[in-house]
């Protein structure tokens, strides 16, 4: 077995990695054992890259529970063996991951179509339940002081996530979160609350500190020469991503310097999987496992298990199974999983693990609660949250924790970045502060409270952002019991489609309630779809069973499509039982639509 192979690497940049991996356009031969054989089906180019334009070296091979090689690695070395002889390729059974799959290293110098017969080999086993090309993932921030008055994203009534109010009832205290990043380097605003992780990255060109996995979360800097990580790509300097991501979640507060963190009270265990050009699959799969309690071959076992995971990271590409399983024992581990949408203006649902199941993927607000331009969209995106803009105005971005050296660490800052990874850890810490309020909340309640108590967003989200942007004090007083808020327990939904005439009289469709007690609550979320071609010509109401109206949307210039929101209304002077009513009305010619369906979740 090879112990290393630093030199043979080919490593891809970090922008590349961020291009979505072709999935169905491009695919190769696959090789077969005689002509009297009956024709695999074709090996998608997907199911043979690392990313885009750059052939796997490794597989993460899964197999059914009952076959020997999902529990023996010497099975496993000699299955690989087996099917390299079969594949003409010399295939090396490296480790054991966490989520019991294998890791299988290629060789050297493989082509396209000579990973595609391997992966053949391995699809036409019936004991294997699926093989994934060990993809590489990116941080997903674009870089750019120290006062809290500078953090709009934590207080400002417009966009920001309205954290003050929840830390009169959580500030994060016995709750761990671990950071699947870069990494940790020193700082002075946030060690105090950062806790032992581990250095996942298993490939020491990508470690960039000289060796691989060990104990030391350290981050060395993830700087590239120009060309280094692929051909035309130029020199980038250090990230220190992990950073600021720990920052954003648990920066020390109160200590007369520098930021606030979200959840202030909690402790911060730094996972080191991303490096030079990025870091792959199969070592955040591990980190996944370790950080939620899960055991990791060679790996001590980890004495601070994490309730809440952040991932700030992400590849082209659908999630695998191999990555969905590892998410899958996570939560049934009892971990809620935080992960960014991505940063590429695209549908998250081709962006992994923003399109994992299980996970909460957020994706990010700018300072007037629009939809940031670079952030993706999409039905898998659960919520928003502040993530910013520093494109035009450096202080629109997120303000936390870095270090000013542009290759290795030099002396500790402050710096603005924005993306979808300055979103994620908003939530996490959010999850946080939910968890230390009330210790007995599942992922799922976690999610679901998260989603309930979210607000619409201020701005415009075109292409879907979610529940809308979260709220903090609202979320955690509703899971502590305290007033304002909603635990998301009980929904009724009106799924019968109405037609919105043009420039028409107002349409109306009922939802009756029951088997409520007393009121309504003073956080009653109203969910509405609507399909319309220009939704500025929309008013739409809210009809209490006593026929009070609540405006949810003036008619405004609004040129954009459709309606897909989530309001939320004051509604604790209504009974809550009886027949509520949405009331839609076009105001204004040219266009037609459709109240597809709309729900109340008391």
């Amino acid at each position: 077995m090879r112990t290393s192979t630093p030199l043979r690497r080919k490593l891809i940049s970090v922008a590349a990695v961020s291009a979505a991996l072709f999935t169905a356009a491009t695919t190769v031969a696959v090789a077969q054992d005689s002509p009297a054989e009956e024709a695999a089906a074709p090996v998608p180019a997907a199911q043979t890259e690392a990313a885009p334009g750059t052939t796997a070296e490794r597989l993460i091979v899964g197999y059914k529970s009952g076959a020997a090689e999902a529990k023996s690695n010497k099975a496993a070395e000699s299955d690989a063996a087996a099917k390299g002889k079969e594949a003409g390729e010399d295939l090396d059974f490296q480790r054991r991951l966490g989520s019991g799959a294998a890791l299988v290293d290629l060789g050297e110098n493989l082509t396209g179509m000579d990973v595609a017969d391997v992966v053949a080999e391995y699809r036409a086993d019936p004991q294997v339940a699926y093989v994934v090309p060990d993809r590489l993932n990116k941080p997903l921030a674009t870089p750019n002081d120290t006062e809290y008055t500078k953090q709009w994203d934590l207080f400002e009534s417009t966009a920001g996530m309205n954290v003050p109010g929840a830390w009169d009832v959580a500030t994060g205290s016995g709750v761990t979160v671990a950071v699947i990043d870069t990494g940790y380097v020193s700082h002075s605003d946030v060690g105090a609350n950062i806790v032992a992780g581990y250095d996942f990255i298993s490939d020491a060109t990508v470690g960039n500190d000289g060796n691989g996995r060990d104990s030391n979360p350290a981050d060395p800097g993830d700087w590239t020469a120009a060309n280094e990580c692929a051909s035309g790509d130029p020199a980038y300097g250090s990230s220190w991503h992990g950073t600021h991501v720990a920052g954003t979640i648990a920066a020390v507060t109160n200590n007369s310097k520098g930021v606030a963190g979200i959840a202030y009270g909690a402790k911060v265990s730094p996972l080191r999987v991303l490096g030079k050009c990025g870091g792959y699959d199969s070592d955040i799969i591990d980190a996944i496992t370790w950080a939620s309690g899960g055991t990791v071959s060679g790996v001590p076992a980890n004495a601070n298990v994490a309730k809440v995971i952040n991932m700030s990271l992400g590849g082209g590409g659908a999630c695998t199974t191999a990555t969905q399983s590892a998410i899958n024992a996570a939560v049934n581990r009892g971990t809620t999983v935080v992960v960014a949408a991505g940063n590429s203006n695209a549908n998250a649902a081709n962006y992994s693990p923003a399109s994992c199941s299980n996970v909460i993927s957020v994706a990010a607000a700018d300072r007037q609660g629009n939809r940031s331009y670079y952030s993706n969209f999409g039905s898998v995106v659960d919520i928003a949250a502040p993530g910013g803009e520093t494109n035009s105005v450096t202080a629109n971005g997120i303000l936390s924790t870095l270090n000013s050296g542009a290759q290795g660490p030099s002396s500790e800052s402050y710096e603005y970045y924005q993306g979808t990874s300055m979103a994620a850890p908003h939530i996490a810490g959010l999850a946080a502060l939910m968890k230390s309020a009330s210790a007995s909340l599942t992922p799922a309640q976690i999610e679901s409270a998260i989603k309930t108590n979210s607000r619409t967003l201020p701005g415009t989200c075109s292409g879907g952002c979610g529940a809308g942007l979260a709220d903090a004090t609202k979320t955690v007083q509703a899971v502590s019991g305290s007033s304002g808020g909603s635990t998301g327990g009980t929904t009724f939904t009106s799924t019968s489609a109405v037609s919105i005439p043009d420039n028409g009289s107002a349409i109306e469709s009922s939802i009756a309630v029951s088997g409520r007690s007393g009121n309504a609550p003073s956080a009653l979320q109203v969910g509405v779809d609507i399909t319309h071609t220009y939704r500025g010509d929309l008013v739409i109401d809210l009809v209490a069973p006593d026929g009070s109206t609540y405006r949810l949307k003036s008619s405004s210039s609004d040129s954009a499509d459709n309606v897909s929101a989530t309001y939320t209304v004051n509604a604790s002077s209504e009974t809550a039982n009886g027949t509520w009513k949405l009331r839609v009305q076009d105001t204004a010619a040219q266009d037609t639509g459709r109240l597809n369906n709309w729900k109340l979740t008391f």
